[in-house]
């Protein structure tokens, strides 16, 4: 595959995953998700992981649908949105919350290396 074909494939995933965490918000992993709200925030755990659910659908869908013109700019956006919700990953490891599988204290630490990953995919895939 060429460079250019890697780069759409991973945008693409990026952006197919985003869609299914969102909708993992609403739904089927809405419980689970409120385990990384950190008490700090000032709405309701379960406001915040449907606002945030809303969100991903959002930027999911944009990373897959945006012109090329504004994909860079996009993949800024998306690496911002994902250091805004390593706090979640970080009071999910420091109050011991079992959630979404992450049901150890080394699970929960190993999940926090990868939101790094994840800033790194979003500006990777849409850089031009």
């Amino acid at each position: 595959m060429k460079g250019e074909q890697v780069k759409k494939v991973a945008r693409v995933l990026l952006g197919a995953n985003l869609i299914v965490a969102g909708v993992g918000h609403l739904s089927f992993a809405r419980k689970g998700f409120q385990a990384q709200v950190p008490n700090w925030i000032p709405l309701e755990k379960d406001d915040t992981v449907v606002y945030s659910g809303y969100a991903e659908i959002a930027l999911g869908a944009a990373i897959i649908l945006t012109p090329k013109k504004h994909r860079e700019t996009l993949g800024k956006v998306a690496a911002t949105f994902f250091a805004a919700v390593f706090p979640g990953n970080l009071a999910q490891y420091q109050h011991h919350r079992s959630a979404l599988g992450l049901d150890t204290d080394r699970k929960r630490f190993v999940r926090l290396f990868f939101q790094p990953a994840l800033i790194y995919w979003a500006l990777a895939s849409t850089k031009e």
